[in-house]
């Protein structure tokens, strides 16, 4: 898909068609981070914040905590 670089008060600007953000679920507000790769520039959105209640919602209670090996003591600590 093909686009022009535009002026945009003292910048300068691109626009990504709505099909185009459709594709890769990005909308209006969504944070990215433009990086050059290659002489590219690429556009990588930003892990999105899902809200505590949302996370809490998708819990099926199949969580099972567990003890791990952190190796042995290595100072003062309270065993």
């Amino acid at each position: 898909m093909l686009t022009t670089i535009q002026k945009w008060g003292n910048s300068k600007a691109i626009r990504l068609p709505k099909k185009i953000l459709e594709l890769v679920n990005l909308g209006e507000n969504d944070k990215v981070e433009l990086r050059i790769s290659d002489g590219n520039i690429v556009i990588v959105p930003l892990k999105k914040h899902r809200p505590l209640a949302d996370r809490i919602a998708e819990y099926n209670g199949e969580y099972n905590c567990q003890e791990w090996k952190t190796g042995k003591p290595t100072g003062n600590e309270v065993l």
